[in-house]
């Protein structure tokens, strides 16, 4: 069976001014998702997760563009779809979760009017039809009251709320997939819980697909069925969650992996050395090798290729790690 979406050799970059910077944010992305799968792309802050995404919904800066590459969605190429093409998907077929409600909300019109928005445009529903699905993704956000919360504005609703809120609105145009890039940064901890649950139950009741976007490994082994680890623009290692943290096979993950506080173990934390690279300035070979304690002649001069885990996944590691990784 095909994937719902296939991204294949994606590549886009950011030009500075009369081209002489050039910031290879995405370089070479692949992978796919499976319907009502949920895959989790993960990485430090600046690796391009957040770059890919919205390569996806093709919503970039304007100094960003798509170089190369496929993007996929039920067999459809995106990429050379114009805006208007654009916008008549997103919403209906992909939608997105941002990690800030406040950049998503309009201050100035009510919930009822935000969450809506979608049905209206991409389900035709007009009048009484239109609030009884407002009404029903409120429910299914867990926004008590709905009828009177629906009159309300962003302002008058909490973070938890909020959030909420940017979820009920990516529901509401019937989307096949959805993106939640970090959705729970802003979030403390017990909301965190509740919110990544509940979008566990709204994947539950409609079979949507999700991209997970985020840095927190805890989060990965709740919500994910596969992962992809991103360094410097491209994927380095994919694997199903459970042999990611079981069996890391990428030096960069093991080292996020040993970075974790382990309950009951009393050790100073392993850091990362070095910071990650410039990515208008990469390093020759691999680009992970000046903080990789394994790296080689090979790494520093040649880029690795991508290899085949015997069907489980991909590495691209000249010295991939082989030792069974114990986890407490």
């Amino acid at each position: 069976m095909a994937p719902l979406l296939d991204v294949r050799d994606l590549r886009t970059y950011y030009v500075g001014f009369g081209g002489t910077r050039v910031v290879k944010a995405v370089d070479g992305v692949s992978f796919s998702v499976d319907a009502g799968e949920t895959f989790g792309l993960v990485g430090e802050s600046g690796c391009g997760k957040t770059t890919t995404c919205h390569s996806i919904v093709r919503l970039l800066a304007p100094s960003a563009r798509i170089v190369s590459g496929a993007i996929e969605l039920e067999g459809e190429d995106l990429v050379p779809k114009s805006q208007a093409e654009m916008r008549r998907i997103r919403g209906r077929r992909i939608a997105t979760i941002l990690q800030d409600p406040m950049a998503s909300l309009d201050p100035l019109f009510s919930i009822y009017d935000q969450v809506a928005e979608p049905a209206y445009y991409h389900q035709s529903l007009r009048g009484q039809a239109l609030r009884q699905r407002v009404r029903q993704l409120l429910s299914a956000v867990r926004i008590p009251s709905p009828e009177l919360r629906m009159k309300d504005y962003p302002h008058q609703m909490s973070g938890g709320m909020r959030q909420r809120i940017v979820g009920a609105i990516s529901q509401a145009g019937g989307p096949r997939i959805i993106i939640a890039d970090e959705p729970t940064t802003n979030l403390d901890v017990t909301i965190q819980l509740q919110y990544l649950n509940l979008l566990k139950d709204l994947q539950r009741a409609t079979g949507v697909a999700l991209i997970f976007v985020t840095h927190n490994l805890g989060i990965v082994a709740k919500m994910c069925d596969r992962v992809a680890v991103m360094y410097a623009g491209k994927i380095v290692e994919m694997q199903s969650v459970r042999g990611l943290f079981y069996r890391p096979r990428h030096p960069y993950t093991k080292a996020l992996l040993d970075s974790i506080p382990k309950l009951g173990v009393k050790e100073p934390l392993c850091g990362i050395p070095g910071q990650p690279p410039d990515l208008s300035d990469l390093p020759t070979g691999c680009s992970f090798h000046p903080r990789c304690g394994r790296a080689m002649d090979r790494c520093r001069v040649e880029e690795p290729r991508q290899d085949d885990l015997d069907g489980a996944g991909t590495v691209r590691c000249w010295s991939p790690v082989e030792e069974l990784a114990a986890r407490g």
